[in-house]
């Protein structure tokens, strides 16, 4: 399975980002895009890639024990930036240090679990919402976004992320994600 750990933001910080997504829709360009769809919509914490079966569940074990000792804590989504001129991206304000120790928390049940992550990178909060074949001019968007302040909410829980890549080879299908376990953040061994 291609898993990945994940905060998925509730439905109104979803509906206020899209209104938002709907504007840079129209500025120019924007068709030559690969928009990421709303359903999609998460912050990857870990990427764990293919993970075998019989490590699922060693997996889910030490994801539930970082949930156990997570508090919960408060974001907003904010603002805009981009990789390179491959990916756009809205970030967040609020607690972001509990969102990089959760991060730390998933890469480091990976490793405990025997699933490989790769290099280690300092952990960036960032959802994808366009990337671009070509080396693209994020500047307009990054500018058109730059005074959005999304609503606080609150992360109440961790998930592990199932990600069905596409197949069917018609163009501009998305990956689907389907949450196969979450838990819920609750701080209790700090």
């Amino acid at each position: 399975m291609r898993l990945f750990a994940a905060v998925l933001p509730p439905q109104a910080a979803v509906r206020e980002l899209g209104t938002v997504v709907d504007e840079l829709h129209r500025l120019p360009g924007a068709d030559g895009l690969r928009w990421t769809g709303r359903p999609g919509w998460h912050f990857t914490l870990a990427f764990y890639g293919e993970v075998a079966e019989e490590l699922v569940q060693p997996l889910s074990d030490r994801l539930a024990r970082a949930a156990h000792r997570t508090p919960s804590f408060p974001l907003a989504l904010r603002g805009g930036g981009h990789f390179g001129g491959r990916a756009l991206w809205t970030g967040v304000s609020g607690d972001v240090p509990a969102m990089r120790l959760l991060a730390d928390r998933a890469e480091a049940a990976a490793r405990k679990a025997g699933v490989g992550t790769g290099e280690h990178r300092r952990y960036r909060p960032h959802l994808t919402l366009a990337r671009s074949r070509d080396t693209a001019d994020f500047a307009p968007y990054v500018a058109a976004m730059d005074a959005f302040a999304g609503r606080d909410w609150t992360v109440r829980e961790l998930c592990l992320v199932r990600s069905n890549l596409p197949r069917s080879g018609v163009s501009g299908e998305q990956p689907r994600y389907e949450t196969v376990a979450s838990w819920p953040l609750d701080g209790a061994g700090g």
